[in-house]
């Protein structure tokens, strides 16, 4: 591995790592809870406008759910880009009509 791929390797796992030493206390909650607290702050006799379909039965469902999805998506765009590269291979390889 060259000099420059080992550095940033490093810089990534820094960036990976600065948040878990920033917030060692484990004091981490998701956009959700920060916007229901403030919702809550600023106007305490809000009603919802509408409610869930389906809630997940536990923590663990609702992870496996939304992990399920980030991988689905990746899958998408790593099948497309891989699409794309393949394709302008297929074109450069190809023998042109004037040869």
């Amino acid at each position: 591995m060259s000099r420059r791929n080992l550095m940033l390797l490093g810089v990534a796992a820094g960036i990976a790592a600065l948040p878990l030493l920033l917030r060692a206390d484990g004091g981490f909650k998701g956009s959700d809870d920060q916007g229901s607290a403030a919702v809550a702050a600023l106007a305490p006799d809000y009603q919802p406008w509408f409610k869930p379909v389906w809630t997940p039965p536990s923590g663990e469902v609702e992870s496996l759910l939304f992990s399920l999805q980030a991988a689905l998506g990746a899958g998408l765009v790593g099948y497309y880009l891989g699409y794309r590269r393949g394709s302008q291979r297929r074109r450069e390889d190809a023998p042109r009509a004037g040869d």
